[in-house]
C-alpha cells in the first residue's frame, strides 16, 4: 500500500489511542519512511532536515505565548471576566424585587444576551487575528481562560467554543486575501498553481472558494444551533491550573456532568480569586493595552512592507519590551512570566516541528505523487469521481501534515496538470487545489488550528484535545467542506 497513507493513518491511529502527538508523529513517520523505501537513515535524515522548517514559527509562538502570559498578569482579562460577570450579576439584583416570573425572565434573558455576546465576539477575534490583527492563535491563552468561570457559569459547551474558534481560524484565510489569507490565496495557492503552467489571470479566488466557504459556514451553523447546543456541565477547577498536552492528558479534574451549575461557577470563581489577591491596577492595565497596540502595529506595518514570516516574532519581542521598559513587569518577575508563558505555547511550536519533519518524509517518499495517479486512474476520465478523489487525497496529506500552508506546494504540481487533462476550468482547478489544501487543518492533531482551541480551553485539564477538539471541528468542517469542494468543482 501507499506509505504517505499508512503513514496518516497509523499517526491518527496513536494519536486517537491518547499517544503524545509528537511521538505520534515521528512514528507515523518512521513507518511510512521504511514503507517508502527511505530506510532508517534515509528516513531519519529526511526527519531532522524537515524539523528546521518549524524552528521560526515555534519561537514565534513561544514569545507570543510569554507576551499572552505578560498580557494576563497585567489584569487586563481578568478585569474582562469581572465585568462580564459583575454585568450578569446586576442583571440579576435588579430584577429582586420584580415577581418570580419576571426575575427568572430577566435572568435568562441576561444570561442569553452574555452568551451569544461572548461566541459572537470570539467568533470576531478569531476573524481578525487573520487579518486586522493578524496573531493567529496567540490571542487564545489571553482571551480565553479568564472566560472560563462564565462559560461554567453559563453551562456552555467548550466543543463549541472550540468549532467556533476554528471556523474563525480556517476559513477567514482561505476565503479573504488579506493578511493570513493573502499570503494562503495568492502567495501560495495561485503562484504554485502559476509555477505549474496554469494561467490564473483573471480569477476571482473569492469566487473560486466562495461555495467551500459556504460549506465551513454549514458546519458553524451545525455546531452552534444543534449539536453542542445543550448546557454542558464542569466540575470545579483547581487553584492551579495543569499546562496543556497535546494529548489533551492533564492530571486536573475531568468534566463531572452531576456537579450542579451553581456550585461549578462558584467554586471555579473562587478558586482564581482568593480574598488576598493582588488589586488589579489601572496603570498596568493601560501598559498592557498599549503593548497589545503596539504589538498589532509593528506585524501590520511590516507584513505590508513584504516582511510576512518575522512579523509574528518581532510583534511578540516590541510587545515584551513595552512591559518590561514601562516596569508593568518587574526584572524580578520577568523570568517566571517568560518561562510560564513560553510553556503555555511551547508545546503547540514542538508538534508543528515535528509535523514539518513528518511532511520531510513524505516528500521524500515520492508516494504523494503516486496516491494521487493511483486514486486518479480508478475513476477512467470521470470528472466528478476525480475531483471527489483529489479532495480526499488532499484532506489525507493535510491531516498528517498539519498545516494547509505546506500542502499546497505538494499536491499542486501534481494536481495542475491532472485537472487540465480532465478539462477542468481554472476557476474550478483553484476551487479544487484550494480545497483539498484547507481539508484537514480542522480536525488535524497537529494543526495549530486545534491546537489552539486546547490550549486556552484545557487550561484547567477538562477539554481533551482529540475528543474535544480534533473530533468534534473534523466532524463539522472536513465534511462539509468535502461537499462543497466537489460542488463548485463541478459547477465553476
Amino acid at each position: 500500500m501507499n506509505s504517505v497513507l499508512i503513514s496518516v493513518i497509523v499517526m491518527l491511529a496513536l494519536a486517537l489511542l491518547r499517544v503524545h502527538v509528537v511521538l505520534s508523529l515521528f512514528i507515523g513517520a518512521l513507518v511510512g519512511g521504511l514503507l517508502g523505501g527511505l530506510g532508517f537513515d534515509g528516513t531519519m535524515l529526511a526527519f531532522q532536515d524537515g524539523l528546521s522548517g518549524g524552528a521560526k514559527i515555534a519561537l514565534s509562538y513561544a514569545l507570543l505565548g510569554a507576551f499572552a502570559m505578560a498580557v494576563a498578569s497585567s489584569g487586563l482579562p481578568e478585569a474582562l471576566a469581572q465585568w462580564l460577570i459583575g454585568k450578569i450579576n446586576k442583571e440579576a439584583h435588579a430584577s429582586t424585587t420584580e415577581s418570580h416570573e419576571q426575575h427568572t425572565h430577566a435572568l435568562n434573558r441576561a444570561t442569553l444576551i452574555t452568551k451569544w455576546g461572548m461566541i459572537a465576539g470570539i467568533l470576531a477575534m478569531a476573524i481578525m487575528s487573520q487579518n486586522l490583527i493578524p496573531v493567529h492563535i496567540a490571542f487564545i491563552p489571553l482571551l480565553i481562560p479568564p472566560l472560563l468561570p462564565i462559560f461554567d457559569q453559563l453551562r456552555i459547551d467548550r466543543r463549541l467554543i472550540a468549532c467556533v474558534i476554528t471556523f474563525g481560524l480556517v476559513t477567514t484565510y482561505m476565503f479573504l486575501p488579506v493578511g493570513f489569507g493573502a499570503i494562503f490565496l495568492n502567495g501560495i495557492l495561485l503562484k504554485n498553481i502559476n509555477s505549474a503552467g496554469l494561467n490564473t489571470d483573471g480569477v476571482n479566488v473569492m469566487h473560486a472558494m466562495g461555495i467551500p466557504a459556504i460549506g465551513m459556514i454549514i458546519g458553524l451553523l451545525i455546531a452552534v444551533f444543534f449539536t453542542y447546543r445543550k448546557p454542558r456541565n464542569y466540575a470545579a477547577a483547581s487553584a492551579t491550573p495543569t499546562h496543556v498536552t497535546a494529548a489533551g492528558a492533564t492530571s486536573a479534574p475531568a468534566a463531572n456532568s452531576t456537579t450542579p451549575p451553581s456550585t461549578v461557577s462558584q467554586q471555579h470563581t473562587t478558586s482564581q480569586q482568593p480574598d488576598d489577591a493582588t488589586p488589579v491596577s489601572r496603570y498596568r492595565i493601560i501598559v498592557a493595552l498599549v503593548a497589545i497596540i503596539a504589538t498589532f502595529a509593528i506585524q501590520l506595518i511590516m507584513m505590508s512592507f513584504g516582511f510576512k514570516s518575522d512579523s509574528l516574532l518581532v510583534g511578540a519581542l516590541v510587545g515584551l519590551s513595552v512591559f518590561m521598559v514601562t516596569g508593568a513587569v518587574k526584572w524580578n518577575e520577568a523570568d517566571d512570566v517568560f518561562t510560564q508563558g513560553m510553556k503555555m505555547m511551547a508545546m503547540i511550536g514542538f508538534i508543528m516541528i515535528s509535523a514539518q519533519g513528518f511532511a520531510a518524509v513524505m516528500n521524500a517518499t515520492g508516494d504523494v505523487t503516486s496516491l494521487v495517479e493511483t486514486a486518479s486512474s480508478l475513476f477512467s476520465g470521470n470528472k466528478a469521481a476525480a475531483a471527489f478523489a483529489m479532495l480526499l487525497v488532499g484532506l489525507i496529506v493535510t491531516m498528517g501534515i498539519g498545516s494547509s500552508f505546506s500542502t499546497l506546494p505538494i499536491i499542486t504540481t501534481i494536481y495542475v496538470p491532472l485537472c487540465v487533462s480532465l478539462g477542468f476550468s481554472p476557476l474550478a482547478t483553484v476551487s479544487i487545489i484550494g480545497t483539498a489544501g484547507a481539508l484537514g487543518d480542522a480536525g488535524s492533531p497537529a494543526s495549530d488550528s486545534t491546537l489552539g482551541p486546547t490550549s486556552g480551553l484545557n487550561i484547567d485539564g477538562q477539554h481533551d484535545h482529540i475528543r474535544d477538539s480534533v473530533i468534534p471541528t473534523f466532524l463539522h468542517y472536513n465534511i462539509p467542506l468535502l461537499i462543497a469542494g466537489w460542488i463548485a468543482a463541478m459547477v465553476l
